[in-house]
């Protein structure tokens, strides 16, 4: 379910509320064969699925900047802020990857907004993400991101 606010001040208000979470993104060998050709990395584990059968893991698995990167389509699945001029990535303040993420597997994306500081022209919101695999027992991915939001 998408939170909706509009403007700054209405998500000043969500400082410190959970988010929920979002609906489930596949991640498929053809998505992890994108990112492969996007970022040259081609890694056998990820791009190969014969030699990955013999791989530490049974099967191909996605990079971990992959699952990262849908960080952003999942979050916007969360949050929709409405009425401001520009919204931007501002960086990360901790990332990690606690379990690796094998071809078709289900994503998904459990969100906090901790924090909305004041920036010149607009806010800064930190959201502490945990990407979870579907069945798993240790997450993808937890990260802190943070955002920048115009006026």
């Amino acid at each position: 379910m998408t939170v909706t606010v509009n403007g700054i001040d209405a998500l000043k208000r969500l400082a410190g509320s959970a988010l929920g979470t979002s609906d489930w993104i596949t991640v498929t060998q053809d998505r992890i064969n994108g990112f492969a050709d996007a970022t040259d990395d081609h890694q056998w584990i990820h791009v190969d699925p014969e030699r990955a059968e013999d791989g530490p893991f049974g099967t191909p698995i996605a990079h971990g900047h992959l699952t990262l990167a849908l960080f952003i389509p999942l979050f916007t699945g969360l949050l929709d802020v409405h009425s401001v001029a520009t919204k931007v990535n501002y960086g990360l303040n901790k990332v990690r990857f606690p379990a690796p993420v094998p071809v078709g597997s289900r994503l998904r994306l459990a969100a906090r907004l901790t924090a909305v500081d004041d920036v010149p022209g607009g806010v800064q919101v930190t959201v502490d993400g945990t990407v979870e695999i579907e069945g798993g027992t240790k997450p993808a991915c937890v990260l802190q991101s943070l955002s920048r939001f115009y006026a």
